[in-house]
């Protein structure tokens, strides 16, 4: 396998990608996606390593289309006899492949490229000891925050990705990333009380990674919780944490899917137009800011992704639309075409979601609230969640709030509403934006009404 830092890797991918559409037949089109990658995985525990993980791999999807059929077919190899194997075996499947009228590569669109510093030397040549040492000193700061503090575990993980995309439609792209981040998860003990607490930090360069940062966050959330209680049942305005807030993006981020639209799956699916957040709610997915862990420069069809506002004052503007889902929905594709890696066809979704932020810290929309919950994390999100109906529901802990202070932790409580409910109820939007190794970016957000179900 070539070296990861040799200059020449993303246009030998290229080569690779245009060797392979170079053969397409007039009656079909063919797209090759090639791609090479690697990541990095410690976790140590008292001062030892207790995981380690050091993978890399290189491979190629094939697709071909024939009057409406798609085969596809793949090999993680980059030899050039498996990929002579890989187009015949595309083409083959093209036979067993059901009619779809939208079925179709993409076809460059004229956006242009906004090129972006997304890879790092430095990370690119960090030493493995010396990545070992980020997670030690990690587990050594958190522990040292608190003598009630120990350690769950502490990580450090790393990726690097190079893609080229090629289609016999015109598409001819290359991408070369890389990032970084660590976390760690610490335990306070109180008596017979232990609670928990998660702490993190991202970067491009190991420079940019916060070591401080992650373990107070990581002190903080476990020993603040120390006491805690179920809190009395009603509706109360919540205030949610910055990594919370990721999570919830996350979610409304799957009902903007174009492919969730065309499949029905989405309780927006005919809602552009309408109000459906607060006004002053603007949420954008923009994978050209370099701030975002997942920026990128191109999409996983090869299109060069955009700043596409999906919310715009708290009005519905658009879907995140890969090739496909576009042309079934009668849209325009959006520079929202994902992929897995090499071994799977792109879908559509949201790439790097955030809110436009607002004036006030954590501590200032805190002040807003009489009568709350600060949600400091959640459990059973995803499968408390209906993304058709919208009905949300999941287990949370955090602090009270009283008269716009904090007040005593709670935990083993239910938070609930619905999506629309919430996305309308929102009051204030924090200042304190924070990037996490995810699609979507935190900040404090309060939301107004929300049943919790306690004592």
């Amino acid at each position: 396998m070539t070296d990861v830092r040799a200059g020449g890797d993303a246009d030998l991918l290229a080569s690779l990608a245009s060797s392979v559409i170079s053969r397409a037949r007039p009656d079909e089109q063919v797209e090759a996606y090639v791609a090479r990658g690697g990541e990095t995985e410690v976790r140590v525990y008292k001062g030892d390593v207790e995981h380690f993980v050091s993978a890399q791999s290189e491979g190629i999807g094939i697709r071909v289309i024939v009057d409406g059929r798609t085969g596809f077919a793949y090999a993680g190899t980059l030899a050039a006899d498996a990929i002579e194997e890989v187009l015949a075996e595309a083409r083959d499947n093209v036979a067993y492949g059901t009619v779809d009228e939208h079925a179709a590569l993409a076809i460059p669109d004229g956006v242009a490229v906004t090129p972006q510093a997304l890879w790092s030397d430095d990370l690119a040549e960090l030493a493995t000891e010396d990545k070992i040492e980020l997670a030690k000193e990690l587990e050594r700061l958190t522990v040292a925050g608190d003598p009630r503090i120990r350690i769950d575990d502490a990580n450090y993980a790393d990726g690097w990705s190079i893609t080229a995309t090629a289609t016999s439609t015109g598409v001819d792209t290359t991408s070369r990333e890389n990032g970084c981040y660590v976390t760690v998860s610490a335990l306070a003990d109180e008596g017979d009380e232990t609670q928990s607490g998660y702490g993190y930090s991202v970067g491009r360069r190991p420079d940019e990674i916060d070591l401080d940062k992650a373990a107070t966050l990581a002190v903080e959330r476990a020993t603040r919780l120390l006491g805690a209680t179920k809190p009395p049942s009603g509706r109360v305005d919540i205030v949610l944490d910055p990594m919370v807030t990721a999570s919830f993006l996350s979610l409304i981020g799957g009902t903007l899917s174009g492919e969730a639209v065309v499949k029905g799956r989405s309780l927006f699916r005919e809602r552009i137009g309408d109000q459906i957040a607060a006004p002053g709610m603007t949420l954008v997915d923009d994978p050209t800011n370099p701030e975002a862990y997942t920026a990128s420069e191109t999409d996983g069809e090869g299109l060069a992704t955009r700043r596409n506002v999906l919310v715009a004052d708290g009005t519905l503007q658009q879907f995140c639309h890969s090739t496909y889902s576009a042309r079934r929905a009668g849209a325009t594709p959006t520079g929202n075409g994902v992929r897995g890696g090499f071994a799977g066809t792109p879908g559509a979704g949201a790439i790097a979601l955030s809110l436009a932020p607002g004036d006030l810290d954590q501590e200032a929309l805190i002040a807003m609230v009489d009568d709350g919950v600060l949600i400091q994390s959640v459990t059973g999100l995803h499968s408390g969640v209906n993304s058709v109906s919208g009905d949300f529901s999941a287990g949370a802990s955090g602090l009270l709030v009283k008269g716009g202070t904090l007040a005593g932790p709670v935990r083993e409580f239910t938070i609930a509403s619905t999506l629309q409910r919430m996305l309308l109820d929102v009051a204030a939007i924090g200042s304190d934006i924070d990037w996490l190794p995810s699609n979507a970016a935190g900040m404090s957000l309060v939301i107004r009404d929300v049943t919790v179900s306690g004592t």
